[in-house]
């Protein structure tokens, strides 16, 4: 049964004319609110992820849990629809079950913090925010196990339980969640702040209703939602079309030697109601890379790419809804049974901007984006010092990001938006490493007329021995291009020993030990091309040159020819360009590079590494698609 809410004051909410001042004001009020609630969490956390990443979502939501204004999209369908227990004043409930909020979080390291908002008794709002711990227990430090086959491997699972009650912190509560981390100072400082976040969104609420009155906020939130529906159903039927398309890509592996996994959606519009399908998609693996895709949070990702390309000035939230219809078949990758493992989920979450990138641009291919969100690279570091002091970093890394229709993408830069690089200082002042390389990886972004974003080539030197794990996707099938333009390169790690030995790893391992004096290069992928390289203007590939985006070699795929003083040749490129235009035929829609089979023939050439074997389920194994 859902959530009982507890109100000493349960009058329904009157209908209020609200002026269209009196709108924006308490619009930009609930805006700020939310900047406070991330200016909060990140200058009282401890850990980097949180407090020099900023992996954490904030959100304020209307009293039926509809999220008005945030980042990730509504938690709280699936915590209020598998919530049995009470909701009273003062109230603040802790969770991290994926299994029990229907994936609102979708893994055991995101606590998610969820504070309902009282005004004269009632319950008008609420304030929730979810951050990445560094670790919740589990087999590995980080809490992130590859070859986890279960969720029980991967750390502490709470289902939702009241951490305050009536406004008292239940310390036996955080007493337990915090005897389960590795990292138990960090964990409860990190709760803390994400629970004085959700805090600072409810005092802003109660003030705006002390201001305006809660009638009056109830209805701006209404009109708020009411708005971004209108967009977002003119933006529906007018940008997608009756006619079913379809595309899918795939997870490279599962770090445990099997793979390509295939995500497949498919999208059509029905009256003003989009469909996306995800039928096709494989079946859940054995290992941690299953994502439990709630299916608000994948209305979310759709809506913020439609704003993002059509409208970026409206607001995005939940109003939308009931005008998308997502369909995942129990049982797959993106809808795994309890109780597959989790952790790793983070590549299919990637993948799945990829494919929405993909579906939204082929009746557009003018709005098309080519791949490279793809994934979110990590790093965990763990050991003693020689003080016997404990350390443990965990780290989110940055790869290219597709060209784009406006413009070349980004360099080494980040799935969101909104996240930042842990400083280089800051991992050398408090972790015992040395930072050797931070730098751009020339020529790994797809060539186009909009080139996608370079890598990071990153070379790590440990001061102290210790554990390291690795996780990161993209090594085996590269980002695909768009509209001519080509693939961008894979990523790739490597593990030079003190004493000069070299070691290829995977990018999916946990438990690889490293002494003092070893290095750790990593090496990220780059976002595919956008538009035909050739016609990308000359004067531009020469000053890329000069920056060290781009090497003389790099710029042969624009069809441009430089002499040795970095100037390009003109009678030279325009010999180039004529003959790679003959050679080539018409450009392509997509460009995949080569096909799954002949990546899996020339894998342990290209990459060192033995190509991921054809997933099996229920002991047969599943044909995988070639192209």
């Amino acid at each position: 049964m859902p959530a009982k809410i507890v109100e000493t004051n349960d009058a329904p909410f009157n209908p209020v004319d609200i002026d269209p001042v009196s709108l924006d004001i308490i619009e930009n009020a609930l805006r700020n609110a939310r900047v406070e609630m991330d200016a909060t969490l990140f200058r009282t956390a401890l850990s980097p992820g949180i407090r020099e990443q900023g992996d954490a979502f904030p959100m304020i939501a209307d009293a039926k849990g509809r999220m008005v204004v945030g980042q990730f999209g509504s938690f709280l369908d699936g915590f209020l629809r598998g919530y049995d227990g009470t909701i009273e004043e003062g109230d603040i409930i802790l969770l991290n079950d994926p299994y029990a909020c229907e994936g609102a979080v979708s893994h055991l390291s995101d606590q998610l913090v969820i504070a309902p908002v009282f005004f004269n008794g009632r319950l008008i709002a609420w304030g929730a925010m979810f951050g990445h711990m560094t670790d919740v227990g589990g087999k590995v430090p980080g809490s992130l196990p590859t070859d986890a086959s279960s969720i029980f491997e991967e750390g502490m699972r709470l289902p939702p339980v009241k951490l305050y009650r009536k406004g008292e912190l239940q310390e036996d509560i955080l007493r337990i969640a915090c005897n389960q981390s590795r990292m138990s100072e960090w964990y409860r400082a990190d709760l803390h702040a994400v629970v004085a976040a959700c805090k600072v969104a409810g005092r802003a609420v109660q003030e705006i209703c002390e201001r305006f009155g809660d009638d009056t906020l109830n209805a701006a939130m209404e009109q708020l939602l009411a708005r971004n529906h209108r967009a977002m159903r003119e933006l529906i039927t007018t940008q997608i079309g009756e006619e079913k398309v379809s595309f899918e890509d795939y997870l490279c592996d599962d770090g445990r030697g099997a793979g390509p996994f295939k995500i497949k959606c498919t999208m059509w519009r029905e009256g003003d109601k989009v469909i996306l399908d995800f039928e096709g998609t494989d079946p859940q693996s054995d290992s941690s890379i299953n994502f439990y895709l709630n299916e608000n949070m994948f209305k979310m990702f759709f809506g913020i790419y439609m704003i993002m390309v059509f409208d970026p000035q409206v607001l995005v939230n939940d109003g939308f809804y009931d005008l998308v219809d997502v369909r995942i078949p129990e049982g797959s990758l993106l809808k795994p049974k309890f109780p597959a493992a989790l952790s790793c989920r983070t590549h299919a979450l990637g993948r799945i901007f990829d494919v929405l990138g993909a579906l939204l641009g082929q009746k557009t291919p003018d709005f098309l984006n080519a791949a490279g969100f793809s994934s979110s690279p990590h790093l965990m570091f763990s050991g003693h010092d020689k003080t016997g002091e404990w350390f443990q970093l965990f780290q989110i890394g940055f790869g290219g990001i597709p060209g784009r229709p406006m413009g070349d993408g980004p360099d080494g830069h980040s799935l969101w938006p909104g996240f930042t690089n842990v400083p280089n200082e800051f991992l050398e002042r408090y972790f015992p490493m040395i930072i050797e390389r931070y730098e751009s990886e020339p020529d790994s972004g797809g060539a186009g007329l909009h080139r996608g974003g370079n890598g990071i080539n990153m070379v790590y030197r440990f001061t102290e021995a210790g554990t390291i794990s690795i996780h990161d996707d993209r090594w085996f099938i590269p980002p695909w291009g768009v509209n001519g333009g080509e693939p961008g390169a894979r990523s790739w790690k490597k593990l030079i020993r003190q004493d000069g030995s070299e070691q290829i790893l995977g990018s999916k391992i946990d438990d690889v030990k490293v002494e003092a004096g070893d290095r750790l290069q990593y090496v990220t992928w780059g976002g595919g091309g956008w538009g035909d390289p050739l016609d990308r203007a000359p004067d531009l590939i020469e000053l890329e040159i000069q920056q060290g985006l781009l090497t003389a070699d790099g710029a042969k795929r624009y069809g441009v020819v430089v002499d040795a003083d970095g100037k390009a040749n003109p009678d030279a490129t325009a010999s180039l360009r004529a003959q790679i235009k003959a050679d080539r035929g018409e450009a392509k829609l997509f460009d995949f590079g080569p096909t799954i089979e002949e990546l899996r023939a020339s894998c342990e050439t290209d990459t060192g590494l033995k190509a991921p074997v054809q997933p099996v389920w229920r002991g047969a194994a599943k044909p995988v698609a070639a192209e």
